[in-house]
């Protein structure tokens, strides 16, 4: 059984803005035609969440920079038109909290203990990303700094040995 905590930090970001493809056909290409002409705007996009399709449609969502989000919408809408998508929404209001640490993916327990403090603090998880050495939500950036202590708390980064 794994005692070792191995979250050794909480990152958070309070500038962070949603847009979501409303629709998307679920076809080849269609990710590189969003995406490529964002970044030759030099538009960094960081949290990419595709749901499974039905029918051969789905909903894309991706997160950029809040000062990004007017170029954004500008670049992706016209994109998203053309390939046939119910539309484009978003939300400028969010942030995101990360638990960071090495060997959480290989020990189980890390996602839900996470998942647990923010429902006890009351914190809504809009999206969710993993990597080896993070697990990161999306949430509204009101709820950030809560989020945060929270998360201290789950994982006694707020106690010294």
């Amino acid at each position: 059984m794994e005692t070792r905590n191995r979250v050794s930090g909480i990152a958070h970001n309070k500038n962070v803005a949603k847009i979501t493809v409303l629709g998307v056909p679920d076809r080849p290409g269609i990710s590189a035609s969003l995406f490529e002409p964002l970044a030759e705007k030099g538009i960094s996009v960081d949290t990419i969440v595709q749901n499974a399709s039905v029918e051969r449609i789905t909903d894309l969502t991706f997160t950029v920079a809040r000062a990004d989000l007017a170029a954004s919408m500008e670049i992706v809408q016209p994109v998203a038109e053309g390939m046939g998508a119910r539309g484009c929404v978003s939300d400028a209001n969010l942030g995101n909290v990360s638990i960071v640490g090495t060997g959480m993916q290989h020990n189980p327990g890390y996602a839900a203990r996470m998942f647990r403090a923010l429902y006890e603090a009351d914190v809504n998880i809009e999206m969710i990303t993993t990597s080896e050495i993070r697990i990161t939500c999306i949430v509204q950036e009101d709820r950030v700094e809560d989020a945060v202590r929270a998360l201290h708390s789950a994982f006694r980064l707020d106690q010294v040995d």
